[in-house]
């Protein structure tokens, strides 16, 4: 397909020009290494229950999805119990990650208005 050339074009300058994170660059690293250490399971709301016994066994129950809540947001943990408080992330002190961090900041301030 010829016309993929323009898309596949636009793609690689976007990636290109695109702001690059160090911030993002350790949150990974990060959260890997925790990753090969810690084989917590999956919270229970997370798992998919396609089944009746899954259902049972609580999989999928009192999972929230964001999108049927205001700004899409909807403060759920997503992480094992035993991490629940840990943060991978740091925002940086460059504008683009501030002006982020400004935003979720402002998403969580509108969820708890909303409780």
């Amino acid at each position: 397909m010829p016309e993929a050339r323009i898309i596949l074009g636009q793609v690689v300058v976007y990636l290109a020009t695109s702001a690059k994170s160090n911030s993002t660059y350790k949150a990974i690293n990060t959260a890997m290494a925790l990753a090969e250490k810690d084989a917590s399971p999956v919270p229970l709301h997370l798992r998919n229950g396609v089944t009746k016994l899954m259902r049972n066994q609580g999989y999928g129950q009192g999972y929230a999805y964001p999108h049927d809540y205001p700004n899409h947001y909807y403060p759920q943990s997503y992480l094992p119990d035993n991490l629940v408080g840990s943060s991978f992330y740091e925002f940086a002190d460059n504008q683009r990650e501030q002006h982020s961090k400004q935003f979720m900041d402002w998403l969580k301030s509108q969820a708890a208005s909303n409780d």
